[in-house]
C-alpha cells in the first residue's frame, strides 16, 4: 500500500514508517523536519511541510491509499493546531479521492480510569485535548471511512504484540492503562491496511499476558 504519516518524526511516527517498511508499505513521510528522517531506510518519500497548509498537505494526500495521523500540540496552552490539521488533511483526502485515515487522539477526552490519574491529567491539558475533541467532531463528521484511535499512556518499553482494543465505549473496563509506541504503531497500521473498525473511535491498551 502506499501510506502517508503525518506527524511522522514523532516517536511513534518514526515506529509507523520502520514498521510499515518491513510490512513492505511505501511509506511517505511528511515533516516539517526532514533531516530527522535521515537515519531511515527505505522510505518512499519524505515531503517537507506545514499540515496546516492545506497546498503542502494536498502534496503528501495524493497517489496515497491511506493516511495515517499522529499530529499533537507543544505545550498545554490554547491551540488549534490539531484540528486545523484534521480539516486540511480531510479536505486534500476528498479532493484527491482518498478515503482511509486513521488517527491518534486520547483515551483522556472521555475515560475516567484510573480516577485520580486521568482526571489530573485531564485538567493539566484541558485546553489541548479540547482541541483533540475538535478533531475527533471533524473527522466523525468526515464521510471518510475513518477510525479514530484512543490510546492511555504511552510507554517506550518493547513492541508486545499484545494490544486489547474496544469499540463503542467511552472507557476500558479495566487495566492495563498504557501501551507501548511499538505496539500502537503496528496497531494504527493493521487498521490502515483493512476496513475494520470504519467510523468508529478505538480504545486501545496493551492486552495481559496469556489473555
Amino acid at each position: 500500500m502506499n501510506i502517508v504519516v503525518i506527524g511522522s518524526t514523532g516517536r511513534t511516527g518514526r515506529l509507523v514508517l520502520e514498521e510499515g517498511i518491513r510490512r513492505r508499505h511505501a511509506m511517505t513521510a511528511f515533516t516539517r523536519r526532514p533531516d530527522a528522517l535521515a537515519d531511515i531506510a527505505g522510505l518512499g518519500m519524505v515531503i517537507r511541510g506545514d499540515g496546516r497548509n492545506l497546498e503542502d498537505i494536498r502534496r503528501a494526500v495524493r497517489g496515497q491509499d491511506a493516511v495515517i495521523s499522529i499530529v499533537a500540540p507543544e505545550g498545554r496552552g490554547p491551540t488549534t493546531v490539531v484540528s486545523d490539521v484534521a480539516r486540511a488533511e480531510l479536505t486534500a483526502m476528498r479532493e484527491a479521492g482518498v478515503r482511509r485515515i486513521v488517527t491518534v487522539s486520547v483515551s483522556a477526552i472521555e475515560g475516567r480510569r484510573p480516577w485520580i490519574l486521568i482526571n489530573l491529567v485531564r485538567w493539566i491539558l484541558r485546553k489541548p485535548y479540547a482541541d483533540f475533541a475538535r478533531m475527533e467532531q471533524l473527522v466523525a463528521a468526515s464521510a471518510l471511512d475513518w477510525t479514530i484511535v484512543r490510546p492511555p499512556y504511552l510507554s517506550n518499553g518493547p513492541t508486545t504484540g499484545r494490544v486489547r482494543s474496544e469499540a463503542g465505549r467511552k472507557d476500558l473496563a479495566h487495566g492495563p492503562y498504557h501501551i507501548s509506541r511499538g505496539d500502537l504503531a503496528a496497531t494504527l497500521l493493521d487498521l490502515a491496511e483493512d476496513s475494520n473498525h470504519l467510523g468508529e473511535v478505538l480504545l486501545v491498551s496493551e492486552g495481559k499476558e496469556g489473555g
